[in-house]
């Protein structure tokens, strides 16, 4: 079956598959010739790793994941901290029944979803298109390999 999704997985696609879709001939150099193409896309896999673009999109990935998790990280553990070692000031009332506790633990849902939708135009805006492109030359790399056939 051909796909032309470019985030579907043909070297994936015949794991679990019965032996059948394999060349003719005795089990050893059957193998042989089954796992030669794989073993060669295996390599176009390795060579687009080292590639500058994909390291550019995994440079842009760090730039953001990492302060960005760190952040949240560092917030969050304010908050538990705060929580138990000072009571008081997290009982102190804002408005009516709202105290400071319960403002920061909305702040936290908040900026989850504001780290989420950030995370998300991010990608859109800085990384998917160029994952995209890596994703199709490298089909299009390991489909010369394997002589069309995907």
């Amino acid at each position: 079956m051909k796909y032309d999704d470019p985030w579907y997985d043909a070297l994936a696609s015949g794991w679990g598959e019965s032996a059948g879709t394999r060349t003719s001939g005795s089990a050893d150099s059957s193998a042989r010739e089954y796992d030669a193409p794989a073993a060669a896309a295996a390599d176009v896999y390795l060579e687009v790793q080292r590639s500058d673009a994909f390291q550019e999109v995994r440079r842009r990935y760090r730039r953001f994941v990492v302060p960005a998790g760190a952040g949240f990280f560092v917030w969050y553990v304010a908050y538990v901290v705060t929580a138990t070692t000072a009571p008081t000031l997290m009982a102190r009332p804002v408005a009516g029944a709202v105290n400071v506790a319960m403002l920061a633990g909305l702040g936290q849902f908040l900026t989850t979803f504001l780290l989420t939708w950030a995370y998300a135009r991010h990608a859109r805006l800085r990384r998917d298109r160029a994952a995209l492109e890596l994703r199709w030359d490298t089909q299009e790399l390991t489909r010369g390999i394997r002589g069309g056939v995907s």
